[in-house]
């Protein structure tokens, strides 16, 4: 009997495989650094004002309305069925931008690809359920570094058929369009997972009854998110225990759905309540929000400083090397060795003046080639400090807490995000141009470094006056442990 069941040292290559397969095809998309000469070129012939203020908008409003639904039923019906739809809307995406034509065609392929977005939560959370707690570490690697791989592949490989092969953007969306399709036969030959992390994790008499020889097979309860602690099955609470992995002190109550919610309320209380959290979580939101907008409009920008109808276009080389950029950023930051209690405001400060300056930069250059740099140093600035953002808001929280916490953060993040598209980009706001746009943009990450440079100096200069109290009171020399200590504490009271 034995010998017909998969050896637990090898269930987690079967699902491990087939979910990087799925990620390395959907993001093999050769023609995404292209998608705004593609719009404004011969084959759709849509201007750039309306593609700025009438089209990119859509996925905006989409991903916000589509989150927290897709968040919660992500859950509920165990993560492999969204991962189907998230294939099911790269098809339509790719689909109506071969086929499709007019705004409103555009409009709704907006939608489908705000609902890609939404879904990508499915794809990170799937594989912590079907495989044992041991092997958690190697396939988060495998599985996050395979979409970069992928991305900046196709970015590369877009560029060269472009520049060599005169490869028209339609073509490159027809490659796309086969590889989404290739990704979405792999997901439907994932496993389906036996539970989920709140809906269907384990009973209480489950978790405290002693391993047994098929615990290994039905894999472990837990979602994983960047940067976030890894925890085995057993010391994953349950909706009824202790969030900090204790003991269960209750049974589940009957109405399940009404009492994970009233869980995620007091949960995201009591994390907010800690200013450190907060601060981190603050600047998280505010900063994706602006990322995701430069993100969202800056082919429009590169297609404004050099039309592609008369400009030799370089997007996918760019990309590749922004994204290059920020994997070794990312990969720095996991490596320095820095005070981030004390020290670690005043580096969001810096880095946001940073991608103030690289913003502004572009706005007011009329050299593509400047304004491409720009762009690198943006996006390798923020990777830097996004990792260490995840990785302060994670240290100290279960894979549950930080789960919610990072769902939240984004929900914020795409709210702030709606609410300056509406206001700069839409046409039922200022409907301002796209160069205006990214003076707003550099302005906004302006203020952000202002805010916590004022921060980074309350508590750096609290933490000095915490030393000298300290010395005056004890004797001790500040380089002595007690000092050090003290200087600590105080730096985290902020």
């Amino acid at each position: 009997m034995s010998c017909c069941r998969t050896s637990p040292s090898h269930s987690w290559v079967f699902p491990t495989v087939n979910l990087c397969c799925f990620g390395f095809f959907s993001m093999m998309k050769p023609s995404e650094p292209f998608v705004v000469p593609y719009l404004a070129g011969p084959d759709k012939n849509i201007s750039l004002s309306m593609i700025t203020n009438e089209i990119f908008p859509i996925w905006t409003y989409s991903y916000l309305a589509l989150l927290l639904p897709v968040f919660v039923l992500t859950d509920y019906v165990r993560y492999k069925p969204v991962i189907i739809l998230q294939g099911i809307s790269f098809i339509v995406t790719w689909l109506l931008l071969v086929f499709g034509q007019g705004l409103r065609a555009m409009q709704v392929l907006e939608f489908f690809y705000g609902m890609v977005s939404a879904t990508e939560v499915a794809y990170y959370a799937y594989i912590y359920s079907v495989v044992s707690p041991e092997h958690y570490q190697k396939v988060s690697g495998y599985c996050r570094s395979v979409t970069l791989v992928a991305y900046t592949a196709a970015s590369v490989l877009g560029q060269l058929l472009v520049s060599l092969a005169s490869l028209s953007y339609f073509h490159l969306n027809v490659i796309s369009l086969a590889s989404v399709s290739v990704a979405f036969l792999f997901s439907l030959l994932l496993p389906m997972p036996k539970k989920s992390m709140f809906f269907h994790a384990k009973s209480s008499t489950e978790v405290q009854k002693p391993p047994n020889k098929n615990v290994a097979l039905d894999g472990p309860s837990k979602v994983n998110a960047p940067g976030g602690e890894e925890k085995p099955t057993s010391e994953i609470p349950t909706i009824s225990g202790n969030l900090d992995g204790g003991p269960v002190s209750s049974p589940m109550p009957r109405n399940v759905v009404w009492s994970v919610f009233v869980q995620w309320f007091r949960d995201l209380k009591e994390c907010y309540s800690s200013k450190r959290l907060f601060y981190w979580s603050l600047w998280w939101a505010f900063s994706t929000a602006g990322f995701n907008q430069v993100l969202n409009y800056v082919q429009i920008l590169w297609d404004y400083k050099a039309p592609s109808q008369s400009s030799a276009i370089y997007n996918g080389a760019v990309e590749a090397i922004a994204t290059f950029g920020g994997a070794l950023a990312a990969f720095t930051a996991g490596c320095v060795k820095v005070n981030w209690d004390l020290l670690g405001e005043l580096a969001l400060a810096m880095f946001s003046a940073a991608d103030a300056g690289s913003l502004l930069l572009m706005h007011y250059t009329t050299n593509i080639w400047v304004c491409y740099a720009g762009f690198m140093i943006f996006k390798s600035s923020y990777m830097f400090l996004i990792t260490i953002a995840a990785f302060q808001i994670a240290v100290n929280l279960s894979v549950e807490r930080y789960a919610l916490v990072f769902g939240i953060n984004t929900f914020i993040a795409l709210v702030i995000q709606t609410v300056v598209t509406v206001a700069v980009v839409d046409n039922q706001g200022l409907g301002l141009p796209v160069s205006i746009q990214f003076l707003i943009y550099g302005s906004y990450f302006s203020v952000i470094a202002g805010i916590f440079l004022m921060r980074s100096l309350y508590i750096i200069c609290s933490a000095e006056c915490g030393k000298e109290k300290c010395r005056s009171s004890t004797g001790h020399n500040p380089s002595e442990p007690e000092d050090s200590m003290s200087d600590m504490n105080t730096a985290t009271q902020f």
